[in-house]
C-alpha cells in the first residue's frame, strides 16, 4: 500500500502542476485562433512547430526519459548518491554536446525537413518558405527541451515531480506574450508564435537548474563517455525512439497527410490534438511518471510481484479517469471549440470541422492512456524490443488507416486512422507483457474498464442534454455559456463519482482511503 501512495501522491501533484499548465495551454491556443485564426499562417506555424516537437516527444520525453530513468534509478539504489551525481554530469556534458549538433543541422537543413514532412505545402511556395522560416527559428527549442528532459528525470527520480510538470507553464506564458505584444512588430505576424516558443525553451530549462542545485545536482562537464551506464542508456535509447514515440508518429503522419488536403486541416488537427491532450496531460501523463520510477526501483530489486501491483494499479487509475473524459470530449466537442476559440478569425464553421477530428481522436484517448504507461514498464523490465515490434506494427496499419479513410472523412479520418492503430498497439503490448511477467490483474482492469463505462452512460446522457440548452452556433451569451459548460463539467463529475461509488469502484475507494489517512495524520502531527 506504501507504493500505492506514493504514486497516487506523486500522480496528484503532477496532475495538480499540469492542470495550470493546460490551463495556460488553452489559454495560449485561444489567443492563437483569436489573432491568427486556422488557414495559410496557422498552417505553417503548427507544421513548423511540429518538427522540433515531434522530436521533443520522440527522442526528449519519449526515449531518453525512458532509458535514462531506470538506468539512473538502478544506479542510485546500487551504487549511491556520489555515483549517481557523476552520471547525471556525464549525461548532461554529452546531451550538450549531440543535441548542439542536431539543432545545427536541423537549421540548415530546415528546407529539406519540411519539403519531406510536408510536401502539399511546395504546391504553395509562399507557404513552404514560411514555415522554413519558422522552423528555423524554432529548431533551437529541442536543444533546450532534451537538456530538460534529463533534468526531469533526475528530479523524477528522487521524487521531485512538481518544478518539472509547473515548467511548461513558462512556454505557455512566453508565447501568450509575445504573440499578444509582438505579433504587429512582423512583417508576418505569426512569426511572433517562434519567438515565444525559443524564450519558452530556455526558461523551462532555467527553472530546474535552482533546483537541481539544491539536490545536489550541479552539472559540470565530464567527459567520461565510456562509463558502462551511458552505453547501457544508449542501448536503450534506440529501440524506444520508436517505441514510446509511436503514438506521435502516427499523429505525424497524419499532419504529412494533411497537407495534401484542403487548407485548414493541418490546423484543424492540431486543435483537436491540443484539446485531446488535455486530459492526457492532467492525469495520464501524471501517472506514467509518477509509477515508471516504482516500477524501475522494484524491476532492479527483482520485486516482479510488487512491479505488477503498481502496475495494475495505474492502469485502473487511468481507466477510472479516462472513460469519463473520453465521453465528455465526444458529447461536449463542438461547444468546446465554440466557446473557447470562436471569434476573431476562428468562425463556427472552423470550430465544427476541429470537433470532427477531436471526436474520432476521443475515442482512443483510453487507448492512448494505457499504452502510455505498458511501454514504460517494459523498459523498467530492460526490454526495448517488444515496444518497438508492437510499434513497427501500429505504424504500418496507421499509413493504411489513413491513406483509406483521408478521402471520404478528410481530416476526421486521419484522427480515427491514429486511434484504431493505438488499439491495436495497445492490444499487442498487453499480450505479450502478460507473457513476459505472467497475469498482472487482466481481471481488475476489466472490471475497473466495465464499471468506468457504465458510470460514464450517465454522465453522456446528462452531458448531451445540458449541451443541447445554448446555441453554440453564436457569438452571444458567452458568459452565460460558461457557467453552463462549468457547470456541466461539475454536475457530471458528481454523477460519475455517485455511480462509481454505487458500482463499488475500487479507485474511488482507494481515492477516499488515502485522502483518510492524510486527514488523520495531518490531526495527529
Amino acid at each position: 500500500m506504501s507504493e500505492k501512495r506514493n504514486i497516487a501522491r506523486a500522480a496528484g501533484v503532477l496532475g495538480f502542476a499540469t492542470i495550470l499548465s493546460r490551463i495556460m495551454g488553452m489559454v495560449r491556443d485561444m489567443v492563437v485562433s483569436r489573432l491568427f485564426g486556422a488557414g495559410f499562417a496557422t498552417d505553417a506555424f503548427f507544421a513548423a512547430f511540429q518538427i522540433p516537437n515531434m522530436l521533443r516527444r520522440f527522442f526528449a520525453e519519449g526515449a531518453l526519459t525512458s532509458a535514462f530513468v531506470p538506468t539512473f534509478s538502478e544506479c542510485l539504489t546500487r551504487d549511491g548518491e556520489d555515483a549517481a551525481r557523476e552520471l547525471a554530469n556525464i549525461c548532461f556534458t554529452l546531451l550538450t554536446i549531440v543535441m548542439a549538433g542536431v539543432t545545427v543541422a536541423g537549421i540548415l537543413l530546415s528546407p529539406q525537413i519540411v519539403g519531406l514532412m510536408f510536401p502539399g505545402f511546395r504546391a504553395v511556395p509562399a507557404k513552404f518558405e514560411l514555415t522554413v522560416l519558422l522552423n528555423r527559428l524554432m529548431f533551437p527549442y529541442l536543444f533546450f527541451i532534451s537538456l530538460l528532459a534529463l533534468c526531469m528525470g533526475i528530479l523524477n527520480t528522487v521524487r521531485h515531480f512538481f518544478t518539472p510538470a509547473i515548467s511548461t507553464v513558462f512556454l505557455n506564458l512566453a508565447m501568450i506574450l509575445s504573440a499578444w505584444l509582438l505579433h504587429d512588430r512582423f512583417s508576418v505576424p505569426i512569426t511572433s508564435l517562434a519567438v515565444g516558443v525559443l524564450l519558452g525553451g530556455v526558461l523551462q530549462l532555467l527553472l530546474q537548474l535552482p533546483v537541481l542545485y539544491r539536490l545536489g545536482f550541479s552539472f559540470r562537464p565530464s567527459f567520461s563517455f565510456r562509463h558502462p551506464a551511458v552505453r547501457k542508456i544508449a542501448l536503450l535509447m534506440g529501440p524506444s525512439i520508436f517505441g514510446v514515440g509511436v503514438y506521435y508518429l502516427n499523429i505525424t503522419v497524419g499532419n504529412i497527410l494533411a497537407s495534401l488536403l484542403p487548407q485548414g486541416s493541418v490546423s484543424y488537427l492540431y486543435y483537436a490534438q491540443r484539446l485531446f491532450e488535455f486530459p492526457q496531460g492532467i492525469f495520464t501523463v501524471s501517472v506514467a511518471q509518477a509509477v515508471l520510477p516504482s516500477m524501475s526501483r522494484q524491476a532492479a530489486a527483482g520485486e516482479i510481484d510488487a512491479l505488477k501491483e503498481s502496475l495494475t494499479f495505474g492502469l485502473r487509475l487511468i481507466i477510472f479517469v479516462t472513460i469519463p473524459a473520453m465521453a465528455g470530449l465526444m458529447v461536449c466537442s463542438t461547444p468546446i471549440f465554440s466557446l473557447l476559440f470562436m471569434g476573431g478569425e476562428f468562425g463556427f464553421d472552423k470550430a465544427q470541422k476541429c470537433a470532427e477530428a477531436l471526436i474520432f481522436y476521443s475515442l482512443g484517448l483510453s487507448l492512448v492512456a494505457l499504452m502510455r504507461v505498458l511501454v514504460p514498464a517494459f523498459y523498467a523490465l530492460k526490454d526495448t524490443r517488444t515496444p518497438v515490434f508492437t510499434a513497427f506494427i501500429a505504424f504500418i496499419l496507421n499509413v493504411v488507416f489513413s491513406l483509406l479513410l483521408m478521402r471520404p472523412l478528410l481530416h476526421g479520418g486521419l484522427a480515427l486512422a491514429s486511434t484504431l492503430a493505438a488499439g491495436a498497439n495497445l492490444l499487442l503490448l498487453l499480450l505479450l507483457l502478460r507473457r513476459k511477467i505472467g497475469p498482472f490483474g487482466g481481471r481488475k482492469i476489466l472490471i475497473a474498464g466495465i464499471k468506468a463505462l457504465a458510470a460514464s452512460v450517465p454522465v453522456g446522457a446528462a452531458a448531451y442534454w445540458a449541451m443541447g440548452l445554448a446555441d453554440w452556433s453564436l457569438l452571444e451569451g458567452r458568459l452565460a455559456k460558461a457557467f453552463l459548460m462549468g457547470g456541466t463539467v461539475a454536475v457530471c463529475a458528481g454523477i460519475y463519482l455517485g455511480a462509481s461509488w454505487m458500482l463499488h469502484s475500487e479507485e474511488v475507494r482507494d481515492g477516499i482511503a488515502l485522502i483518510r489517512q492524510k486527514m488523520a495524520r495531518r490531526r495527529n502531527g
